[in-house]
Parts: C-alpha cells; structure tokens; sequence
C-alpha cells in the first residue's frame, strides 16, 4: 500500500484564519526554502571541488628523423584513427559485462585515445629510421602512402584478474594508385596488475606499445617484401 501525505484539501483553504498567523507561515516557509537553496549550493559547491585526474600514454621521444642507409625511399602520412564517440573523448571507459559499457566521472586521458596512439605510431616509425620520411596526413601533404585504420576497443574488462583490450585494425594505401596495398589487425587482452585506475591505464599502456610495435614490424615486412621502385 503505497503512503500518501496528509495535507490541507483545496476547499479547506477558504475557512483558514487570515491575518497574523499567514504572514508567520509565509515567513517561515521564505526561510525553509532559503535553507533548502542554501544546502543545495553546499553539496553543488562540495562536489566540483573534487579534482580530476589526468593520464596519458607513454610517447617516445623525437628520435631525430635519422635516415639510415638502406632507408625505403618513400614517405609515409600517418592519419587519424576512426572510432566511436567514447574514444573520441578523454574519459576512461570501463566494461561492465560484454554489452554495456560506462566511463570514470574523474579519471580522465589527458589527449583523445585515438590521438595519442597516432602520435606513438608516428614516433615509433620515425625512430627505426626505416624510411625517407613519416609525417602526420594532412591536407596537401605529399606523400607516397597513407596509413588510416579505426579504434574499436580501448578499455578496462572487468573480470578476475581485471584486465584491458586494445582492438585496432590499420591500412595503407598507395597514393599514386589508390589501392589498399597493406592491413594489420590487431586485438589483445592485458591483464592489469590491480583494480585500481592507475594500474588499469599502465595495462592500457602497454598493451598500445605491443600492439603499434607489431604494426611497425608488419610494415617493415611488406616493403622487404615489396620494394619500392
């Protein structure tokens, strides 16, 4: 049985006295709804004051652009990763099950996932120094071939032990022709070395350095495989 407020009927109101004890209840409502503002603005006040907490993914230093001898003698344009909107945000996003997915309200990435693992591709190429030159794609940039893929998972599983899935899928087209000449898919489970937030991202972490360096590893394959002229 559901509780139902007593109060006063509509046609009660006409026999309530008027005079000193309506202006005494109008003041003392003024005053409750007053202390109602007052300690909503509290709590208001009392949860912005908690601060966020930013991380990021390990990026490799400059290492210089040093071409080596037996460089391939093209340039590479690095693009951006397609993905869902989750990723295209700063919020840690979590899995709850295999269907529903949330995000941490005060742990967040300091730059788009998709960003900083375009940056650490780009990076790792310049550095094996395996080719003329590797540059971000932007337009009017030449080049000789695009690198372009999409994100598809970047997130805590839940499960015993936690772990993190980076699921990324990438391909190269040739310029001049406009064919689709390589691809690499890659998908692993790192198991993270506790529950928390910050063993979470260094799982995170990791698992992008293994993957962006089996990308690396399968371009240099291909160009062994098929020299460029």
């Amino acid at each position: 049985m559901s509780r139902r407020r007593r109060g006063v009927k509509p046609r009660d109101l006409e026999s309530l006295p008027m005079g000193r004890n309506e202006q005494s209840g109008g003041s003392a409502g003024t005053a409750h709804i007053a202390a109602i503002l007052l300690i909503v603005g509290l709590l208001s006040g009392c949860a912005s004051t908690r601060p966020a907490k930013y991380y990021q993914l390990t990026v490799p230093t400059e290492a210089g652009a040093v071409e080596k001898a037996d460089a391939v003698p093209v340039t590479l344009l690095v693009g951006g990763l397609m993905t869902s909107h989750l990723y295209r945000e700063d919020r840690i996003v979590y899995g709850n099950g295999p269907e529903q997915l949330g995000t941490y309200e005060f742990q967040r990435w300091a730059e788009p996932p998709t960003e900083m693992i375009q940056e650490i591709l780009l990076r790792e190429l310049r550095a094996t120094g395996h080719y003329r030159a590797v540059h971000i794609r932007r337009s009017n940039m030449p080049g000789d071939f695009a690198i372009r893929g999409r994100l598809y998972d970047f997130k805590e599983v839940d499960g015993s032990p936690t772990s993190t899935r980076v699921t990324l899928e990438l391909e190269m087209h040739d310029l001049k022709s406009g064919a689709t000449v390589w691809n690499h898919y890659y998908t692993h489970d790192e198991p993270a070395s506790g529950k928390d937030v910050p063993a979470v991202v260094a799982a995170l972490d990791k698992n992008v350095q293994r993957g962006v360096k089996e990308v690396v590893e399968s371009l240099d394959q291909y160009f062994a495989s098929h020299p460029a002229k």
